[in-house]
């Protein structure tokens, strides 16, 4: 019986050579694909005007200190010149619901 040692030699050669270049010619096509695929995404980032509008009422809300300066002045001057005067009336009723809405009465 007779063995062919050529064949045998040459034969996983070239199998391990084939997988190699079909390895690697996947490899570069995936590369491709995925370059391709960067070159036509363009994410892109759109804020609605109501976001925006959203936005600036924010910071000029956590930039203002909550206070009316003009009107805490006004009544300051009308109490040192002693023309302030207190509504005895409208606040006995602000009272009053204050205190039914606290605890519960109505």
């Amino acid at each position: 019986m007779a063995i062919n040692i050529n064949n045998l030699q040459n034969s996983p050669q070239v199998k391990t050579d084939k997988v190699e270049q079909n390895a690697q010619r996947q490899q570069a096509t995936v590369q491709q694909n995925a370059n391709q695929a960067a070159a036509q995404k363009q994410d892109s980032v759109s804020i609605t005007p109501q976001a925006q509008q959203f936005s600036k009422l924010t910071e000029k809300a956590s930039n203002s200190s909550g206070i009316d300066q003009e009107k805490v002045d006004k009544i300051r001057q009308a109490i040192t010149d002693g023309k302030y005067k207190v509504n005895v009336e409208q606040l006995a009723r602000r009272i009053v619901q204050f205190e039914s809405e606290l605890f519960g009465k109505k």
